[in-house]
Formats: C-alpha cells, structure tokens, sequence
C-alpha cells in the first residue's frame, strides 16, 4: 500500500484522492451536473481527490487541536470539506463520470505533535484547496465558474483563519519581479 501525499491531487499508485468544502457547495453542484460532461471531468476529479485529503487532514488536525475555539473551526471545516467533497461526487456521477476514491491513506507534509503543528496543517490544507480552486476555476466552462470561485474563496478565508499568510490572488503562485507569466 501507498500513501498519497496529503494535499496532492495525483494518486501513488492505484489511489486516488479528492476535494470537499462547503454545505452551500451541495445545491449548486448537483444543479450543474449535467453541465460537466464535455471534457471537465479532470479538473473536477481533481478537486474531489484534494477534498479527500482534506477530510482525511481535518480528521488529524481535529485529534490534535486543545483549544474550543480550534476544536470548533476543525469540526466546522471538516463538515464543509465533507461536503463539498459530497458535492463533486454527485457531480460528476450526475455528469456519467465514476468519481475517484480517497486512498487507502495519505502521507503528512510534516509530523503533526500538538495544536500549534495541527494548525499549521490545517493552514497548509487550505492553502493547497486554493491553487486546486484557482485551477478549477480557470479550467471550467463560464457556468460552473462559480462554483469553483466559491470553493476558492471559502479555502482562502479559512487558510487566513489558520494563520496562512494573506496573498494577493489566492491559489495563485506569485511571479518574481522582474518575470512575467503567459496571458491564456
């Protein structure tokens, strides 16, 4: 068995995992099913793997947070990435697609020991959900782009809430001065 490295959308392996995030997410994903078919399976497929590493992280973070306040934001962005994660499933069976499984397990960037290294990780789930959004959103046909900016949004708002440092375009690498990136 291999352990996919939480927070990556490639599966090692024959594993293959996916994203989750907000009650809201439900709704409107299962509206839109129809609309994915056509080519945007990948990327939604994409997003559901990074949400079953979320689900499985906020399962880590949740055992290693003491505060109320932290226990409270864990159990409350668990139930959104369950959620979401729901939500791409149904949408993509709704689109004729078989939504990937979460791996059998996933591989932590770094030993999570106490609340401090728990948040850091939760911060780090965040983060990684917002280049994934940031990716489904462009890659998306213009119907279903708000639902991936939504997605994007919620992440970057609870990276912000773990401690992540604030960026300008979240879920977009900053360019060093002085380079400049293609125009799609």
């Amino acid at each position: 068995m291999h352990a996919v490295a939480l927070g990556d959308a490639a599966p090692a392996a024959a594993a293959a995992p996916a994203p989750s995030a907000s009650p809201s997410a439900s709704t409107s994903a299962s509206s839109t099913a129809s609309a994915s078919a056509g080519g945007t399976a990948a990327p939604f497929q994409d997003a559901l793997g990074a949400e079953h590493a979320a689900v499985y992280g906020y399962g880590v973070v949740g055992a290693r947070v003491t505060d109320d306040g932290q226990r409270t934001a864990a159990r409350t962005a668990l139930a959104a990435h369950q959620a979401r994660r729901d939500a791409w499933q149904r949408l993509l069976s709704g689109a004729g697609a078989t939504p990937d499984p979460a791996a059998a397990g996933y591989q932590l960037p770094f030993p999570v020991t106490d609340a401090a290294t728990a948040g850091r990780l939760a911060a780090h789930l965040e983060t990684r959900l917002t280049g994934v959004y940031a990716d489904l959103v462009a890659a998306v046909p213009t119907p279903q782009r708000p639902l991936a900016a939504d997605a994007l949004r919620e992440s970057a708002l609870r990276a912000r809430q773990w401690g992540a440092a604030p960026t300008a375009f979240p879920g977009i690498a900053d360019t060093p001065a002085g380079t400049s990136t293609p125009t799609p």
